[in-house]
């Protein structure tokens, strides 16, 4: 009963997956895909962005402020009656009056307001504006080095599919063998060389194969889906690649870390921020010179201009002390540039342990993919020796069973050597890549 279940289950998937749509892609269109509707790369894109307008907000530091206003008041206050009277050039000799002065009538004043700011001296301006383009260029590039990883995790996706429709191609041919098995054994049952025991046998094993190709068949989808979401794609169709699995060959001629990687030249630019930074608050001890101007049109009516007048300016400003906040702000700061060389020193060595890590690796796959191409051999000859005898009746029905059974375990596991160097070789390329 229990091996009915499984068959069952088993078409039931396979079912399944055949109903939905199947789609035929090369790893350069998933590339594209990914490139043009990854989520992670978009939210990269807006952060480059943003650290630009930071940029872009440091140019207040070099260019005008600029504002325009229109009022407009009524008052019967002495002083801001006078003076109104004044800005719109109307002051008669009957305004001087103490009682006219004391007691002023209502008067309405408009007033446009063209208002300019130019700073002209701003140290300390001057290195934020630097630190928000160091900012700006490690956002870039740390931008880039995530495209460069996605790119590997679609590398490694695409391997994945490629190895689960190995391993379902694998298994289907065991079961093609352990049927053909079964049917060796069925006939020799009835003619009375096998026990029912070798019989029951072979049947389990063709269960096993049923049940592992069931997992083998979910993991397609598993895979199909990791890719889907890497492309951004919501339909999470069934994804076959159109090339195979497939040893990859490339030399490695490199074990030192590239100083221009991309990554390591973001964090570069972000400790050079933090420099900015520091001199930015140390600057700040210096005086600050601007430029201001200012154009006024007055009248009694609104958006009239019989009166005018400008005024102009600078401002020399120094703050001698600000409660020792500075001193804090640039102990600080200072100790946060710190930080950020002794942070690019750690990653750096870090990566060069790791690109050392992954060089061993791919060298262990390579030595482990000639092991396996080896036992693969070895095993295929046991099974083609074994199968002629048990036809001949000379050989036991467990020893053909695990012949079989070792010569898939063997496929599955030399497949899986290769999706192991190949990922090995990707991950270096990965890791040395500028």
């Amino acid at each position: 009963m229990r091996r009915i279940l499984l068959i069952l289950a088993f078409f039931i998937v396979l079912t399944g997956i055949r109903a939905q749509e199947t789609v035929l892609i090369t790893k350069d269109e998933v590339l594209t895909k990914v490139l043009e509707g990854n989520n992670a790369l978009k939210i990269s894109e807006q952060e480059v962005l943003a650290a630009k307008g930071d940029y872009m907000q440091s140019n207040a530091v070099l260019l005008p402020n600029i504002s325009i206003s229109h009022t407009g008041i009524a008052t019967t206050n002495p002083l801001m009656a006078f003076g109104s009277k004044l800005n719109q050039e109307i002051l008669t000799q009957a305004d001087f009056d103490p009682l006219s002065l004391n007691d002023p009538k209502q008067i309405e004043d408009f007033a446009t307001r063209i208002e300019v700011q130019q700073p002209l001296l701003n140290f300390d301006g001057l290195y934020q504006r630097k630190a928000a383009k160091a900012k700006w260029n490690a956002t870039q590039m740390q931008a880039e080095r995530k495209q460069d990883y996605i790119q590997l995790m679609v590398d490694k996706a695409y391997m994945q599919l490629q190895l689960s429709y190995k391993t379902v191609e694998v298994l289907e041919k065991a079961k093609e063998a352990a049927l053909e098995n079964k049917r060796l054994a069925d006939n020799s049952f009835k003619q009375g060389y096998l026990q029912k025991s070798d019989v029951l046998a072979v049947q389990v094993r063709v269960t096993e194969i049923d049940n592992q190709l069931q997992y083998a068949l979910s993991n397609i989808k598993n895979a199909s889906n990791q890719l889907s979401v890497l492309m951004n794609d919501q339909s999470y169709i069934i994804l076959k690649p159109a090339d195979s699995l497939t040893v990859l060959t490339q030399d490695v001629d490199f074990d030192v870390l590239p100083e221009n990687r991309k990554d390591i030249l973001a964090m570069s630019s972000a400790s050079e921020a933090y420099q900015q930074m520091y001199r930015s608050d140390k600057m700040s001890f210096l005086p600050r010179l601007n430029a201001f101007g200012t154009y006024e049109l007055h009248d009694d009516g609104v958006f009239q201009a019989d009166a005018e007048g400008y005024l102009f300016g600078a401002e020399l400003k120094w703050d001698i002390f600000a409660g020792s906040k500075r001193f804090g702000k640039a102990k600080k700061s200072r100790a946060e540039f710190e930080k950020s060389k002794l942070e690019l020193n750690q990653y750096k060595a870090e990566s060069q342990v790791e690109l050392n890590r992954a060089i061993r690796m791919l060298q262990d796959a390579k030595n482990n993919l000639e092991l396996t191409a080896l036992a693969l051999a070895q095993s295929g000859e046991s099974l083609r020796i074994r199968t002629n005898r048990f036809e001949q009746g000379l050989e036991k029905t467990t020893d053909l069973l695990m012949a079989e059974t070792q010569y898939a375990q063997k496929r599955l596991e030399y497949y899986a050597t290769i999706f192991q160097h190949n990922y090995a070789l990707a991950y270096v390329q990965f890791l040395t890549k500028e």
